[in-house]
């Protein structure tokens, strides 16, 4: 049903009832697509090299999904008015097309994409209500649209490279295995030929951190170091500062502690740093990405250590065929 076209004077003309076809109504998802990706270009300096226009930097991660939602909005409500739904949607939808665009032209990695599609979304939805309501009210929303564009452009200049706030959390967790400590420690200190059913359940790897292969333990002229070898030919250290023979090992992270029993309780804790200048939404993110991973290794080892406990003495535990598809 063709609706009246606005009549805000000076901005958005009247004129007779519209017919919309598909590329009309994609078409202020695009700007305002666009846009976002006109930003983050602009937005492209490093923290760790200093300068002006950071794109963790608050002035882009609050501003630009509101100025995505905002244009969207104002492309819409020229040719026609919409309805408050539409305008929540609209921005929503602009901005996961402004985060796809960006990875689209290799600006933003996956990782973060999914991490910060939710929040731009909320901000851009918010941001198309208010601009919706400018369009009604105001005399120029043009104006109104070109006053919150330059926000991220001049807050972001003035922002300058200040260091973002950070704080270290852990995440602690345990399990109870049947099999007795040295049977556990030894898988912990060489599991080989990981699986990818046996990880790939964890949220970080489906969002695209590389899956691991192997840890294993190896005595070299500096002292003990864990060798770890992943995915995209990624490989690092893990060096021991503390051992203690079926007991304890610290790379920072895993303890064991004998149950009785023939049991075995393996505990894992693992500090990480969290530095963005918009902690209270990536801090329960990034809690969340961590406890699944932790559960997720340590169903690893204790699936792994139950076998070894219960195969026969002397022979190695069958090796596990790669996951069918």
């Amino acid at each position: 049903m063709n609706k009246p076209s606005p009549s805000i004077p000076g901005e958005l003309p009247e004129g007779p009832p519209v017919n919309e076809t598909w590329l009309s109504r994609l078409w202020p998802l695009l700007v305002g697509a666009t846009v976002g990706v006109a930003l983050r270009l602009v937005f492209s300096g490093k923290p760790e090299t200093g300068g002006i226009f950071i794109a963790m930097g608050w002035s882009f991660v609050y501003l630009a999904p509101v100025v995505v939602g905002a244009a969207t909005v104002y492309v819409a409500e020229r040719r026609m008015p919409r309805s408050a739904g539409y305008h929540f949607r609209a921005g929503a939808l602009a901005n996961l097309l402004f985060v796809v665009g960006t990875m689209a032209v290799l600006l933003e990695g996956l990782i973060c994409a999914i991490v910060i599609v939710p929040l731009f979304m909320v901000l851009g939805g918010l941001a198309g209500l208010l601009m919706g309501v400018i369009c009604r009210k105001l005399i120029w929303p043009r104006t109104a649209l070109y006053s919150l564009g330059a926000l991220p452009l001049v807050l972001g200049a003035l922002s300058g490279a200040a260091p973002p706030p950070h704080t270290i959390e852990r995440m602690e967790r345990s399990v109870v295995i049947a099999a007795p400590p040295g049977t556990v420690w030894a898988q912990i200190h060489a599991v080989r030929d990981i699986q990818p059913d046996e990880v790939g359940h964890a949220w970080m790897y489906r969002i695209g951190v590389p899956l691991p292969h192997s840890g294993v333990t190896q005595d070299t002229p500096q002292g003990k170091v864990r060798q770890i070898t992943m995915g995209k030919s990624i490989h690092f250290e893990q060096v021991v500062q503390d051992w203690e023979e079926n007991r304890h090992v610290r790379w920072t992270y895993r303890f064991l502690t004998p149950e009785g029993s023939g049991a075995t309780r393996l505990d894992i804790r693992m500090d990480y740093r969290v530095s963005t200048d918009f902690n209270w939404y990536a801090k329960p993110v990034a809690a969340l990405l961590f406890d699944n991973f932790g559960r997720v290794i340590l169903d690893l080892y204790a699936r792994r250590s139950a076998a070894a406990a219960t195969a026969p003495t002397g022979s190695p535990p069958a090796a596990r065929a790669p996951a069918a598809g």
